[in-house]
């Protein structure tokens, strides 16, 4: 069963940096093609955020083209996504999804596994 747990979430001043992990138990990172990020607004569809897949490559969403990076280690079955130059506008929860077929897809509905999610607030 494949579990994935997210942390590093908080709240920054906009400018500042945090850095998301979510740590992947099972066999997702080696069975399907891609992992990522999404994240979700009050009032907002959920959108993907960042995606890598089992090669390295990754992809992006417009917004957070330049500021935010998406890594993995795949010997620590750990997701990373560090955020730099945080806007109030990427206030949002943060959810690591894992387990798409779909190579460096951003349709959420494509993705089997989903943490809980963290909270990430910025202010201005």
């Amino acid at each position: 069963q494949v579990q994935l747990v997210e942390s590093g979430g908080g709240s920054v001043q906009a400018g500042g940096s945090l850095r998301l992990s979510c740590a992947v138990s099972g066999d997702a990172f080696s069975t399907y093609c891609a992992a990522g990020w999404f994240r979700q607004a009050p009032g907002k569809e959920r959108e993907g955020v960042a995606v890598i897949d089992s090669d390295g490559s990754t992809r992006y969403a417009d917004s957070v083209k330049g500021r935010f990076t998406i890594s993995q280690d795949n010997a620590k079955n750990t997701l990373y996504l560090q955020m730099n130059s945080l806007k109030p506008e990427d206030t949002a929860m943060y959810y690591c999804a894992a387990g798409s077929s779909l190579c460096l897809t951003m349709i959420a509905r494509r993705y089997r596994h989903w943490g809980q999610g963290t909270q990430v607030t910025v202010s201005s």
